[in-house]
């Protein structure tokens, strides 16, 4: 396990997955993952690479040939390696191997850097080419949060807050994983969506392109939240299993197959594509309060 800490947060991230385990507020002393019960959902906050969401029959085509991945991907099955680590940095290497090119054609350095500033954490994700053609790729984080995250409150007392007003349906999600043709609506001229368990029974909710960069974790009944900016990231997801005590909050640069989809990578929706040897990076980050 790595930790990295100062005066107002501590982290650990496990090198299976590069997987953040603990997110604990040293001045509060209040831990703000979840505990990853078994019983409902056993991960904590999985990385999404090379592909986020579910592929239609789990393949995909590229150059004509087939290839199969299966949801989210390989990397957060994957032990990623510390290339740097300080007391509040630590890059973290995947390389492809062997047996991601079966499924996956390219040479790749995924690197996951987190670092910490004050009682913020940034989590970067720097994806770099090594084939000696186009890359086509995406990336996604997937973070649970307690819910409560503090005593004498309870689930619904909870709601997430946009810095933006949005008017945005969300994109349901077929039992297959796939994204359905059309959108049902979600978001009307607000910047507040009120949590229930009862709203994931369907699975996630897909945002596609929302108007804000910021999503809060709040309630009227605690001064204790979380501010997650997701800017740069066009789709995001909100999830949680069936009756579980968490929500994920989750910035993707990258979305699952839809329906109708031709499962041709390169006309993949929200596919990402790199030149040889071109870096992709991308941040998010989390304010603990």
């Amino acid at each position: 396990m790595f930790t990295l800490e100062n005066r107002y947060l501590k982290i650990e991230i496990h090198p299976k997955g590069a997987e953040l385990q603990s997110i604990f507020n040293k001045n509060f002393q209040l831990e703000y993952m979840w505990g990853a019960d078994p019983a409902f959902w056993a991960k904590k906050s999985p990385v999404l690479f090379p592909i986020v969401g579910n592929l239609k029959n789990d393949t995909y085509f590229f150059n004509h040939n087939s290839y199969g991945l299966s949801r989210h991907g390989f990397a957060r099955e994957k032990v990623f390696t510390a290339e740097t680590q300080e007391p509040e940095f630590i890059g973290l290497l995947l390389k492809n191997d062997e047996d991601t090119l079966k499924n996956y054609p390219f040479e790749f350095e995924f690197r996951i850097l987190y670092s910490l500033a004050g009682d913020e954490l940034k989590l970067t994700y720097q994806v770099k080419n090594k084939s000696s053609y186009e890359m086509f790729f995406s990336v996604g984080g997937h973070p649970a949060f307690k819910l409560p995250l503090v005593g004498k409150t309870s689930y619904g007392d909870y709601y997430l807050e946009f810095n933006e007003e949005e008017t945005k349906p969300r994109w349901p999600i077929s039992k297959d994983g796939l994204l359905e043709k059309e959108p049902v609506p979600l978001l009307t001229q607000t910047n507040i969506l009120p949590l229930t368990k009862e709203m994931f029974l369907k699975d996630a909710l897909v945002l596609k392109h929302p108007t804000s960069s910021i999503v809060s974790l709040k309630s009227d009944k605690t001064e204790h939240g979380i501010d997650l900016n997701f800017s740069g990231f066009p789709y995001l997801g909100i999830w949680a299993a069936p009756q579980a005590d968490f929500i994920c909050i989750e910035p993707w640069c990258g979305i699952a197959d839809a329906v109708d989809t031709d499962q041709q990578l390169i006309r993949k929706e929200g596919i990402n594509r790199l030149a040889p040897d071109e870096i992709f990076e991308r941040s998010w980050a989390l304010v603990l309060f």
